[in-house]
């Protein structure tokens, strides 16, 4: 059942679309629905879905030495953080496919081209800003727990267990970042497929995200932890699974965000 949520409820000036109730029968239809899409369209884009693995290993390379070393943990896990603004080509995908139109690969630069240029550049922005405030919380909290004992070198990785100071950084690390990862889906879920999908500025994509996240509180955060779940299991082994897992959580969220708004 649609319901509408008046535009004063967040904000007067920013107009929001009707979003609707889900339930986890909804979230297991847009996972199933984008399997199958990524069954279809696996022989063109797997190598789209290899330039996450590709970038693990750079900021691996980047990082594994003794002066960057604290960030690459941070690093990677925070680069889950730019996947909505990734996948906007999976979901132009999915668009097509679904409108029964071509969806062939070299339609998945199109939102680049066209009308969504400018809002998903914006929301990039956005979920930029999100990850350098991530990157330097995660530093703080090293620099006030584990790094209070020394710096970390790269070949004593082991203290980090072995230290009180190691789980604290661990404990307090993971809370901070699950803070972020909650505002970063609340506000992204639903706003790059929809500026994808429709004529819509940045700021009503994610008044219309927000809307949604708060009309769907459990579910959005069953969501997040579904896609977190994905993309560990992706990581296995040296993050070469995250070429089929980036695929199909694009589409899905496709189909996710069919489910949440009227469109």
């Amino acid at each position: 059942m649609a319901i509408t949520v008046h535009p004063e409820s967040l904000s007067p000036a920013v107009p929001i679309a009707e979003v609707r109730r889900i339930g986890k029968a909804d979230m297991d239809w847009a996972l199933a629905q984008g399997w199958r899409d990524f069954r279809a369209k696996r022989g063109d884009l797997l190598f789209i879905g290899v330039i996450y693995p590709v970038v693990c290993f750079v900021a691996a390379v980047v990082t594994f030495n003794d002066s960057l070393f604290p960030l690459f943990f941070p690093l990677v896990a925070g680069l889950s953080i730019a996947g909505p603004a990734v996948a906007s080509g999976f979901y132009e995908l999915a668009r097509r496919r679904e409108a029964g139109i071509d969806s062939t690969w070299w339609h998945f630069l199109d939102p680049l081209k066209g009308r969504s240029r400018t809002p998903i550049a914006m929301l990039t922005l956005m979920l930029t800003g999100l990850f350098i405030g991530w990157l330097a919380a995660a530093y703080a909290i090293y620099a006030l727990t584990f790094g209070a004992d020394g710096p970390m070198r790269a070949s004593e990785i082991s203290r980090i267990f072995t230290t009180e100071s190691g789980w604290a950084m661990i404990v307090i690390g993971n809370l901070v970042g699950l803070g972020f990862a909650l505002v970063a889906i609340t506000v992204s879920f639903v706003a790059f497929p929809m500026v994808v999908d429709q004529p819509v500025e940045a700021h009503t994509a994610v008044a219309t995200s927000i809307a949604a996240a708060r009309r769907n509180p459990g579910e959005t955060i069953g969501w997040g932890l579904r896609v977190a779940a994905l993309l560990v299991l992706g990581t296995i082994p040296f993050g070469v699974g995250l070429a089929v897992v980036l695929p199909w959580l694009g589409y899905a969220t496709w189909h996710l965000y069919t489910r949440l708004v009227v469109r």
